[in-house]
């Protein structure tokens, strides 16, 4: 059945998940806050600055104005940097208060806010009153925007508290590349979604440095286990962390050039400064203000997570990362379970 769906974002994951919604028979509108980046969506098809190849269905609507992209929304998607999530939330607010409609809510986004280190689920259900809303979904897992824009087969998860949402954005995405399965462990699913992040950052940075693929391994590996100790810590199920959303984005976003974050890393590796990567990469680096949350929710929580706390120490203090790498090789020996 055809949804009239509004998609919050106009970046490289949002205008190609909106252009699948287009294809797959929905009436959807892009919003982007850039009018000029609209005018170039509507007359030309094309989103150069972040898709430099991709044609665009020309069903496709995109708008600069926020009021006419949710004019009778039955689904709102949130696929806006960690950072503006809450600001962009109060304003799709302000229209909905004057709309009867109750939209599904979902964000597509990877990160925990900053500052409060909140999961965005719970950030958008702070400022979209109940009354306005219907469930609030995410979807997450291992996709890369580039790789859904030429139709390469791709697995992700609908996770709600609701089931039934859930199961109604899993046929919204549905195709014949692109495959939904649902889960209700919302924090698992964001939690492994924001973490592999500060993981992908040292994979990078181990590339640069010309490490080997068992490195990457051990690095992937014992990531995943910090990952899955932070998220049980704040209620996840651990059986999460070896699905799509866990170690399946964990494995995409550590080994692939489509990876900011990992390509962060990969300069950081080879001896750039942080300030340069993040002016050089030209779009949000959501792993670097996850480094900080995470190894600050990690301190309240008191779970160790030595990798973490590694990467942090060179983001965050300037420390050296061949010696971060050797303090971490040279900690006493433990169980690999424990």
């Amino acid at each position: 059945m055809m949804k009239k769906i509004a998609v919050l974002g106009a970046g490289s994951w949002g205008t190609v998940l909106a252009n699948l919604l287009v294809k797959n028979g929905h009436q959807v509108t892009l919003w982007t806050h850039r009018a000029d980046q609209a005018t170039e969506i509507m007359t030309q098809q094309t989103n150069h600055r972040y898709l430099a190849d991709f044609k665009l269905d020309p069903r496709l609507v995109a708008t600069a104005d926020l009021a006419a992209a949710l004019a009778d929304v039955e689904v709102i998607l949130f696929v806006i940097p960690t950072n503006a999530t809450r600001q962009v939330a109060r304003k799709v607010v302000t229209v909905l208060q004057r709309s009867q409609r109750q939209p599904i809510i979902i964000h597509a986004s990877k990160g925990l806010e900053q500052q409060s280190h909140k999961r965005l689920s719970v950030v958008l259900a702070e400022e979209i009153p109940a009354a306005m809303r219907q469930a609030i979904v995410v979807l997450s897992g291992p996709s890369h925007a580039e790789d859904v824009a030429a139709g390469d087969i791709t697995s992700l998860t609908a996770a709600s508290s609701d089931l039934a949402a859930a199961e109604t954005v899993q046929q919204l995405f549905m195709n014949d590349y692109f495959r939904v399965y649902t889960n209700t462990d919302v924090v698992g699913v964001e939690m492994g979604a924001a973490l592999k992040n500060v993981i992908a950052i040292g994979a990078g940075a181990l590339h640069g440095l010309g490490y080997g693929d068992n490195t990457k391994a051990a690095l992937m590996t014992r990531g995943l286990a910090e990952i899955s100790r932070l998220g049980v810590a704040f209620g996840a199920q651990p059986l999460t962390f070896i699905g799509l959303s866990g170690v399946g984005d964990l494995i995409v976003t550590c080994t692939s050039v489509h990876s900011r974050n990992w390509r962060a890393g990969n300069q950081l590796g080879q001896g750039e400064s942080l300030e340069a990567v993040l002016k050089n990469m030209g779009m949000v680096v959501e792993g670097v203000a996850t480094t900080k949350a995470a190894y600050e929710l990690a301190q309240q929580q008191q779970v160790d997570m030595p990798i973490t706390t590694a990467i942090y120490h060179v983001l965050y203090e300037n420390k050296d990362i061949g010696t971060e790498i050797a303090t971490l090789m040279k900690r006493a020996g433990k169980m690999e379970l424990a």
